[in-house]
């Protein structure tokens, strides 16, 4: 059985490989949060590949706010067996079911919501973890969202809403990269304490200073679960480099949304070595 971090290794030459083949795409964050979505989808979450359902019920579920990194979201995804790793082969094509931002109406196993229209995340994740207390179902509900993100309003409203209402079965992520679209975050709109802040919010905060990390990326997420259930929903502040694993990419708002060329292509896949074989 291949290590994670083999894994995550392949699913960064996924990344670059289908942004550069359709010249369009997201590689800055997607590579950023690998070990991420790696950890949560390859370990620590409980969920059924082979049996996709919408409502999930019984398996925890995983919302990505941020869509715009849907390349790492669709490598994850069919690298842990939701659908055929090829399709990856047909990112952001016509008729593809693997479009730019997720949607739902092409029924691509795995996607539980339309995202990329940012702000919105963090208040389905919230719905849908009340629906399981409702229900009784014991599983947790996970999040990812960007730093960037957080100037949106309506995050913190939903985030006043998670304490006010005692979800204590979610754990959310925030990417925290210090990049977003047009520059660094503090030159954009600064975020502050962030822990602080979230602190304020009645919010359990955990904070991840390498989210790049696989061995401290999997500790946080064990230390987050036996934080639930706790009447209060908890938070991971997880400090990544955007563009990480490919240095020339590393650390810069300019590969937010750009694709490789040729050239630059080669360049990425000689430090990311084929582990689990390309699509």
């Amino acid at each position: 059985m291949p290590s994670l971090q083999d894994t995550a290794t392949q699913i960064r030459r996924d990344i670059v490989r289908m942004v550069h083949a359709v010249q369009s795409g997201h590689p800055g964050g997607s590579l950023g949060c690998t070990e991420y979505l790696t950890a949560l989808y390859f370990q620590v979450m409980h969920h059924q590949p082979e049996k996709f359902s919408m409502d999930g019920v019984g398996e925890d579920l995983f919302f990505l706010s941020n869509g715009h990194i849907s390349p790492v979201y669709y490598a994850a995804l069919a690298r842990s067996g939701y659908f055929a790793i090829s399709e990856l082969g047909t990112f952001r094509k016509i008729n593809s079911r693997l479009q730019g931002h997720p949607t739902t109406h092409e029924g691509l196993p795995g996607i539980r919501i339309a995202s990329g229209s940012l702000g919105q995340g963090m208040s389905v994740a919230i719905g849908a973890a009340l629906a399981k207390k409702m229900n009784g179902d014991d599983a947790l509900v996970y999040s990812l969202h960007g730093d960037g993100e957080l100037d949106e309003g309506q995050c913190w409203e939903a985030i006043m809403s998670a304490a006010h209402h005692k979800v204590d079965n979610l754990i959310a992520t925030v990417d925290w990269n210090g990049q977003q679209i047009d520059g660094p975050t503090d030159k954009v709109m600064n975020l502050g304490d962030l822990e602080a802040k979230f602190k304020a919010f009645d919010w359990q905060v955990i904070m991840l200073e390498n989210g790049n990390d696989m061995d401290a990326v999997l500790a946080t997420l064990a230390l987050a679960k036996t934080m639930t259930g706790k009447g209060k929903p908890t938070v991971i502040l997880m400090k990544t480099v955007m563009g990480k694993g490919v240095d020339f990419m590393e650390g810069t708002h300019k590969w937010h949304g750009v694709a490789p060329n040729d050239e630059e292509l080669a360049k990425a896949l000689a430090q990311l070595p084929e582990t689990l074989g390309d699509y």
